[in-house]
């Protein structure tokens, strides 16, 4: 098995200067919060790096993997944290290590499931962080695991033009460590959330405790006041 990166001349001339472009992982952010999210409207997708800069469109998963492209040619890791669900609605983000702090990149739907700044000193501090925001009618984290997608060896996860479920299933086949949250911290998060939901069905919550970690959200999540509509403390 390989755990080689492929050189920047094995990407097309625009992929080259995206990545020259995208130097660090707050730029990566940025790049993916402007494209349109990917609603799937043609059916599952789970599209390659190559194939999100052609379409300009991704979601969690398809973020994940073009921002441990991007990154790999920067000398980070291709590192993707998987978090496992009890609906099975699972999320997925890239994660990096700057000095001893990591942080992440990822897309989401949901404001609070976007990235993180550089601050947590472990790669479980920073899965922790994701809890909260998981929270919503059905979810509740179970589990994450850290993968190198070098794992999957000559299995071509960023250039493919087709869909890369193999890529998916390294993730999802990959031992996850448990995450344990009392259940009734769970209930009072997900009443609140559902009393945020009745009051603003249009909107999706932002003022989480720790919101000062996440990194750029796109544009169209903005938070609220009072402090009434603020997610509990744990």
């Amino acid at each position: 098995m390989t755990f080689s990166s492929p050189p920047l001349s094995a990407f097309l001339p625009r992929e080259r200067a995206l990545i020259r472009r995208l130097s660090t992982p707050a730029r990566v952010q940025h790049f993916l919060n402007g494209l349109r999210y990917n609603t799937e409207p043609d059916g599952i997708t789970l599209r390659s790096f190559r194939e999100v800069v052609r379409t300009r469109t991704a979601h969690c998963f398809e973020a994940a993997l073009t921002a441990a492209v991007i990154m790999e040619q920067h000398g980070y890791p291709p590192l993707i944290l998987s978090f496992e669900s009890i609906d099975d609605l699972d999320h997925t983000l890239f994660v990096y290590r700057r000095g001893d702090r990591w942080g992440s990149v990822a897309r989401s739907r949901d404001p609070g499931l976007h990235g993180r700044r550089p601050v947590f000193r472990t790669a479980r501090a920073l899965a922790l962080s994701y809890v909260d925001p998981y929270i919503d009618f059905t979810g509740r984290i179970t589990g994450y695991a850290v993968v190198d997608m070098r794992l999957a060896g000559g299995y071509d996860w960023r250039f493919s033009k087709r869909n890369v479920w193999k890529a998916e299933r390294l993730l999802l086949d990959y031992p996850h460590r448990p995450i344990r949250t009392s259940d009734r911290r769970v209930e009072r998060l997900r009443a609140w959330y559902r009393a945020f939901k009745a009051q603003y069905p249009d909107r999706r919550p932002v003022d989480y405790p720790g919101r000062e970690t996440w990194s750029e959200l796109p544009g169209g999540f903005r938070g609220l006041s009072p402090d009434r509509n603020r997610a509990p403390g744990a």
